[in-house]
């Protein structure tokens, strides 16, 4: 099983995944992956607090994927180890806690699935650089290379997108005082030229079906496949 939810901004947020919240989680094994679409807040500061939500996901039943949003600390995430994972290339956290890499695709329970993360701070103005903000929320030209033939080596053809931001003209439906950038207008150019089933995307915190395919993700924890039309 794949299941999938928005932002956890540990501490913030990650109380959705509780089993009080996440029931679902009681039947679930190492072998079934629960996907954060970014700002997943656990790769911070190396404090005591971070270190329990690391060991806390660790311990639970599922597998724990996310994307990198805006809001995490780009320099620790970047400096942990890199491995294979489902056919791409991770970030692992911990045992069963891997970051999905800007631009890779991956295998997962027999889906494809093409992932991106990243976005621009609506709030980087009330922020310190290199202490709770980062130039890297923006993704290289090396990230978006990565992308294209990752893409191409797919054919162009997935079961899912997953990415932090949405593509300009989703989110200026969702969101049309967020800036439009090169990340949204490189994701809009990615959603005229593959074909996929479902976008998903955090950020926005909302939840909310946008043109049947998009979908914005944040309080829930819903199953992959829950939203197939």
């Amino acid at each position: 099983m794949i299941y999938i939810t928005g932002d956890t901004h540990i501490p913030v947020d990650i109380g959705k995944l509780s089993t009080k919240c996440f029931p679902q989680q009681k039947e679930m094994t190492k072998n079934d992956h629960v996907i954060i679409c970014g700002d997943f807040g656990g790769v911070w500061d190396g404090s005591n607090e971070e270190k329990y939500w690391i060991k806390w996901l660790k311990n639970k039943n599922f597998t724990t994927l996310f994307l990198d949003g805006n809001h995490e600390n780009f320099d620790m995430l970047y400096a942990m180890p890199e491995m294979e994972f489902a056919g791409g290339a991770v970030h692992k956290v911990d045992e069963g806690i891997y970051h999905l890499i800007r631009g890779e695709a991956y295998t997962i329970n027999g889906k494809k699935i093409f992932v991106f993360g990243g976005a621009r701070s609506h709030d980087k103005d009330i922020r310190t650089e290199g202490k709770n903000w980062w130039k890297t929320e923006m993704p290289s030209d090396r990230e978006y290379e990565n992308a294209e033939r990752n893409l191409e080596k797919y054919n162009f053809n997935f079961d899912y997108v997953i990415t932090h931001c949405a593509p300009t003209s989703i989110q200026r439906k969702l969101a049309p005082t967020y800036e439009i950038n090169r990340l949204t207008d490189y994701f809009e150019n990615v959603k005229l030229t593959i074909s996929y089933k479902k976008w998903f995307f955090g950020h926005y915190h909302r939840d909310e079906i946008v043109d049947e395919k998009y979908i914005a993700i944040f309080n829930s924890v819903s199953k992959i496949d829950a939203f197939q039309t």
